[in-house]
């Protein structure tokens, strides 16, 4: 599903190099429900940006779905990301200005689904996370683990084949947490979603099917 070979990421500026990831080497499985975890700056997020090709690596080569990755930032990736990933953000990313129904069907809009379509499908994915009766609200509205559910809404809509997770329990109490964590481990046991995760949270990371170390950009376990 995902196949990542020899992935370094370098940033430089005028004085100084920066090593953010070190030759990855790392193969994800189709179904698969994987953590990686590591001190902050360690290269979590760079990773998980890379897979889900918000991110171009340094050196290294890309497959997702069997399809190899040589272009970034190109009309056809950006299509790629839209219909095969779904991202779920620490700090949710929802536009406070338009109501929960409406973020959850945003993208779908760049696919040019009907708006009847939209509704149906958006309505589909939020009682997936049993929030259809807040639909009506707004971001403001909501607490942090309703924000979040309703970003996972969002992630899940298209039904894409991969989700990638940065710290989707980070910002929440661990009662929400749990709840969080529940459902996306039901995505991907009752739905065979394939979820990459990244964490600080040991407990969690030990609920998913393998867990993948960073330090220093390097992978250590």
């Amino acid at each position: 599903m995902i196949h990542l070979q020899d992935i370094t990421k370098v940033y430089q500026t005028k004085s100084i190099e920066t090593t953010a990831l070190n030759r990855i080497n790392l193969q994800v499985e189709a179904g698969e429900f994987l953590s990686i975890m590591g001190p902050s700056g360690c290269g979590k997020s760079t990773l998980l940006n890379i897979m889900g090709l918000i991110d171009e690596p340094t050196a290294g080569h890309i497959a997702l779905n069997g399809q190899q990755i040589t272009a970034y930032n190109s009309r056809s990736m950006a299509r790629f990301r839209n219909e095969q990933l779904g991202f779920i953000f620490q700090s949710f990313h929802l536009i406070g200005e338009l109501s929960v129904l409406d973020n959850v069907e945003l993208p779908l809009i760049y696919r040019k689904v009907s708006s009847k379509d939209r509704r149906k499908m958006a309505e589909a994915a939020l009682e997936q996370v049993g929030l259809k009766n807040r639909m009506r609200h707004f971001p403001g509205q909501l607490s942090g683990g309703q924000k979040q559910r309703v970003a996972i809404a969002r992630a899940i809509v298209g039904q894409p084949k991969v989700i990638l997770a940065d710290e989707p329990t980070g910002n929440l109490d661990s009662v929400m947490g749990n709840e969080i964590m529940n459902i996306l481990l039901h995505l991907n046991q009752e739905q065979k979603a394939t979820i990459v995760m990244v964490t600080h949270d040991e407990t969690m990371a030990r609920k998913t099917h393998r867990l993948v170390r960073l330090f220093d950009g390097s992978q250590v376990l």
